[in-house]
């Protein structure tokens, strides 16, 4: 016995070619009891016309549902499992275990289906049999065909080109027959539905098993010699071919006998047959042929769905023997499931079990192709070329469509039921042992989605602090990255960043251990940030560019967090008190918020011994940016856990005349901003004042200055007067305004609108203005005319002289009309391409405003 991986669920060495192990088994399941025993009562209850309907809408299904096996089985090199390891592969172990399950199910079931039909056959020709001779027929099969699938894949492929030339021998036969008996009239008889028939979606129900048997090929995955080429050939042979046949014989059947013979007589096909002994010899073969391979491709399903651990409760059966690589245990289950299923008896009941089975199954297979082409990733490169993302996602709305229709409580049952099992593995699994698309999925997501958000312009409603958090001092490191996965709240995106300075190979060896480390570290907090190590010979020349070059697009850092410089910092990087602050004046400069995290061992972990109810941030506000980015980042924290129950509390100074003023002032700020916290006013910001307000407060929002290379407090003087005598506190200097009580109708795209407005204006102005130049120029013109006809009259006396004054008078206003009209256009022309420069300077993203709408 041998236990193989999830990277080697079917050990065995695949070994048939596209005839032997896809066609031959397929087209044998295709043309199988449904062909034999209830196409003709399908026709029958339904009429030519809507059984035509049925076949068509059911190999509709086969053939999207081909069309996508074929272009994942020629993008991945496809191993045992089939269409579970499909479509596990490709939308990961959580639908691959839940459809894992079904397909087993389903394989399994349809053992006793085909073994029923078996024993119909051979009941016939006993008619005065015991009424359970049909279940005691079919158990005696299954348990005929458990020997064969005990003793391997082998043994179930040997006699199936026998049963292929039965089924040969069994369709002429028929067809001599059907053309004998060929009557024109009786088929338009029985073209229209009868009155009395059965509902469509029962019939569609009944029929749909005898599509589903084109899957055969893809159960014995692990058995081929090259199943990126076989399972597409031999898949659309055995789907075309059968095709043709159904078609065929559904227009033969309703061409030899009448309705209400096919809806009544079971053995119809034996009845227009040529030869009826050949149509018992094919059912019987066809059949036990069928149900070979279902008790070959179930165990398979459940070895390989075994293999990869994702059911616990599984794991005995992923065990084969050797050296064939049969998995006995799973032959076992399958024969229990089959006998079970027998116990039903009714062939049409255990027909629409089937039907239900695989359209969830086809349906998740047509999904997981759309899924993995909607990826966009560059590694989907199918060899099969005739496939296209809108046919895999039709295959898959018609599946679900035809679940919900057969019946609509069985349907809703079995999805609830596979998401339920998908809920139950997303929660208990471990980690997958493979790659899905699901990483490519999200990477495709991200791309349009910052695509789509770079084109629209920014507004303050949307700021979300994006933290680039440097944590050169490991000592400190899990507080302050604690403290950034705080004030981040859920909302923006964190670069955890170390610089390791050096050069040469010695330094790369330092940066991958410190990247395992940083990475260690945001793991063990459970935080939702990115880990990224640097080397570069100069520290101060690294953290300009990483400020300069982090981020992408729409998504660059907005706020630096760092450790407050120490006396352990200093000895670990190397720097003094004057580069630390020459960092801070660099990451101000270009224009990131400043944020500093002051801890000592001891205050941390009184802070973390502290109960959730009674913490009390305290932030002190002075009304600018810096003061609003505090609060801001305060209210954030309280979206965290640990800070849910915490109460916030504003601190200003006030001028000492009237304090009630002054409280009431500062609530109503706080209402207008939507932040919940208490208002409270100070006589000053003095360091005394600060230790006696926030000494019993958890946690404290500071502002802090940069003067002359000096970090001071709000009053100007050192921290080392306050800070060391606080809880954990933070100081703060904001490099941008954030308007926390911005309007929809306000920011930048407010001001677009608005220039936008005004270039229309001035384009309408423009072209009024150059309307009326043209008009006067015409007036000019005209008048010019008549001068030079009146000058050549005058010549000859026949006009006056104070005429022809007139008239040049008239002229000279003209043209002065006309040079004023020509100048306005000319203004309005340089407002209108003002307007559109003050649109492309406002957004340079958008498409440029000199091109008018059309």
């Amino acid at each position: 016995m041998k236990k193989p991986s999830s990277t080697d669920a079917t050990p065995a060495v695949g070994r048939l070619g596209t005839f032997a192990g896809v066609f031959t088994p397929s087209v044998l399941t295709i043309l199988g009891i449904i062909l034999f025993l209830r196409l003709g009562y399908v026709i029958g209850s339904a009429g030519l016309a809507r059984g035509l309907v049925i076949i068509a809408l059911a190999n509709a299904i086969s053939v999207l549902t081909s069309i996508s096996l074929s272009a994942v089985a020629t993008n991945l090199k496809v191993k045992g499992g089939g269409d579970y390891y499909l479509i596990s592969r490709t939308l990961g172990l959580e639908f691959g275990g839940s459809i894992g399950l079904v397909l087993f199910l389903a394989q399994s079931v349809s053992i006793a289906f085909y073994c029923i039909g078996f024993a119909e056959a051979v009941a016939a020709f006993f008619p005065q049999a015991h009424p359970l001779a049909v279940q005691l027929i079919a158990a005696g099969a299954v348990a005929f065909l458990f020997v064969f699938a005990w003793l391997g894949a082998d043994w179930a492929t040997r006699f199936q080109f026998v049963v292929m030339a039965l089924l040969i021998v069994a369709l002429f036969s028929f067809f001599i027959g059907g053309i004998r008996r060929w009557d024109s009239a009786l088929l338009a008889a029985n073209w229209a539905t009868p009155e009395n028939g059965a509902p469509f979606w029962i019939l569609f129900a009944i029929f749909f098993p005898a599509a589903t048997g084109f899957t055969q090929g893809v159960s014995m995955s692990g058995d081929l010699a090259d199943p990126g080429k076989s399972l597409p050939l031999g898949t659309f042979l055995a789907v075309g071919i059968s095709m043709v046949v159904y078609f065929t014989v559904a227009v033969l059947f309703a061409g030899a006998l009448p309705n209400q013979v096919l809806s009544s007589n079971y053995g119809a096909m034996k009845t227009v047959s040529a030869v009826g002994f050949f149509i018992d010899a094919g059912v019987i073969a066809a059949t036990l042929s069928s149900a070979m391979a279902s008790f070959m491709g179930a165990p398979r399903i459940l070895q390989s769905l075994s293999a990869d651990r994702i059911f616990s409760i599984l794991t005995p059966f992923a065990t084969v023997s050797e050296p064939s690589g049969n998995p006995r245990r799973g032959v076992l289950l399958s024969a229990g499931i089959a006998f079970i299923t027998i116990a039903l008896g009714q062939l049409n009941l255990v027909a629409s079990v089937v039907s239900m089975f695989f359209l969830i199954s086809y349906g998740l297979l047509n999904y997981a192709t759309f899924f993995e082409a909607r990826t966009q990733s560059p590694s989907f490169r199918p060899r099969f070329k005739w496939f296209s993302p809108s046919l895999s996602l039709a295959g898959f709305i018609i599946c679900v469509g035809a679940m919900l229709a057969i019946d609509l409580k069985s349907g809703a049952a079995a999805i609830a039921l596979l998401l339920a099992v998908y809920q139950f593995l997303k929660r208990t699994a471990g980690p997958a042992r493979w790659a899905d698309s699901a990483r490519s999925h999200h990477l495709q997501r991200v791309r349009q989605h910052l695509l789509a958000a770079g084109e629209d312009p920014e507004h303050a409603r949307d700021w979300r602090p994006q933290l680039l958090v440097f944590t050169q001092d490991s000592e400190r490191r899990v507080p302050l990255l604690t403290f950034s996965a705080w004030i981040e709240g859920g909302t923006g995106f964190t670069e955890a960043v170390q610089i390791i300075e050096g050069e040469g190979i010695a330094a790369r060896k330092a940066q991958e251990s410190a990247h395992r480390a940083l990475a260690e570290a945001i793991a063990s907090g459970h935080h939702a940030m990115f880990p990224l190590t640097v080397c570069a010979p100069d520290v101060t020349q690294a953290m300009g560019i990483l400020i300069q070059s982090s981020g992408i697009g729409p998504l660059r850092p907005n706020t630096v967090v760092l450790n407050w410089m120490g006396e352990s910092a200093k000895a670990i990087s190397g720097i003094g008190a004057y580069n630390y602050v020459k960092h801070l004046r660099l990451i101000f400069r270009q224009g990131k918020n400043l944020v500093v995290l002051r801890i000592d061992p001891e205050s941390w972990k009184r802070l973390e011994a502290q109960p959730r109810e009674g913490r009390r941030i305290d932030v002190w506000w002075q009304g600018n940016a810096t003061s609003r980015l505090m609060l801001l980042l305060a209210h954030l924290m309280t979206r965290n856990e640990p800070w849910d129950k915490t109460t916030l509390r504003v601190l200003t100074q006030g001028d000492g005349t009237c304090i009630d003023k002054e409280k009431e002032k500062l609530i109503k700020i706080m209402e207008d901003i939507r932040i919940d916290a208490a208002a409270e006013i100070v006589e000053n910001f003095d360091a005394e004042t600060i230790v006696q307000q926030s000494a019993d407060a958890t946690f404290v929002f500071l502002p802090l200055k940069i003067k002359q290379n000096h970090i001071l407090d709000p009053t100007g003087k050192s921290f080392e007067r306050s800070l060391p005598r606080l809880p954990v506190s933070t100081v703060v200097m904001a490099a941008e305004d954030i308007d926390l009580d911005a309007a929809p109708e306000e920011g930048l795209a407010a001001q677009v609108a608005r220039a936008t407005d005004e270039l229309e204006a001035a384009r309408e102005k423009a072209a009024a203005a150059e309307k009326a130049a043209a008009e006067k120029k015409a007036a000019l013109e005209l008048l010019n005319s008549r001068l030079n006809v009146l000058e050549d009259k005058g010549v000859s006396g026949a006009v006056p002289l104070d005429t022809r004054e007139d008239l040049k008078e008239e002229i000279k206003d003209a043209e002065s009309g006309a040079e004023k009209a020509y100048r306005r256009a000319v203004k309005a022309k340089v407002k209108a391409d003002d307007a559109a420069k003050t649109i492309d300077a406002l957004n340079p993203g958008l498409k440029s405003a000199k091109e008018p709408s059309k």
